[in-house]
């Protein structure tokens, strides 16, 4: 089915809009992949909040240059593309993909279903390589979770000295730390 002059306007005008929200744009190929993987990864991005959209190459091109002002090369773009536009975290969707990517494309015996292509991070267009690179960092939820686990521990470790110190004074019938002798607390 032919797509209108209307329909291919509303399409660049969508897009326009979604890149100019997006905080990264991620381009990948795919190849064979069924209605119920597509739903599968559309699911699993909205829990990050981002979307993913198929369009034809040219749109897509057009829609980058209007809301970014960057120049892509169709060259660049082999076979059917699609856009990953991660909105609040710039690497989370990625992730989403990258995770997707791997489960689908490691199947035995099927041929690779979707891999990435450029990407645009930090408003610079990146090689695929690059982009393979940024796709295998944690996303920011997770660089912070780790962050706050490692402040903790120093924390963590000084409630278990206090709560053996005072477990410590309790069984040797003293009121303070500082009674203990040097051979009581070094027995520990």
């Amino acid at each position: 089915m032919a797509v209108t002059k209307q329909q291919k306007s509303e399409i660049f005008n969508e897009l326009v809009s979604k890149f100019k929200e997006a905080k990264s744009i991620w381009f990948s190929s795919t190849n064979k992949m069924t209605v119920e993987e597509f739903s599968d990864l559309r699911k699993s991005l909205r829990e990050v909040n981002a979307t993913y959209t198929l369009a034809k190459k040219t749109i897509m091109v057009k829609a980058i240059k209007e809301a970014l002002n960057i120049d892509l090369e169709i060259a660049n773009l082999e076979g059917q593309i699609w856009a990953i536009c991660s909105n609040e975290d710039a690497v989370s969707g990625l992730g989403k993909v990258n995770a997707f990517m791997k489960e689908v494309n490691g199947k035995k015996g099927d041929a690779w279903k979707l891999a990435w292509s450029i990407s645009i991070f930090e408003w610079e267009v990146k090689s695929v390589e690059e982009t393979k690179v940024i796709a295998s960092m944690p996303s920011r939820d997770t660089l912070l979770s780790r962050l706050v686990g490692s402040m903790m521990s120093p924390l963590s470790w000084m409630a278990r000295f206090f709560d053996a110190a005072a477990s410590e004074v309790e069984a040797q019938g003293k009121t303070k730390v500082g009674e203990l002798t040097k051979k009581e607390v070094s027995a520990e």
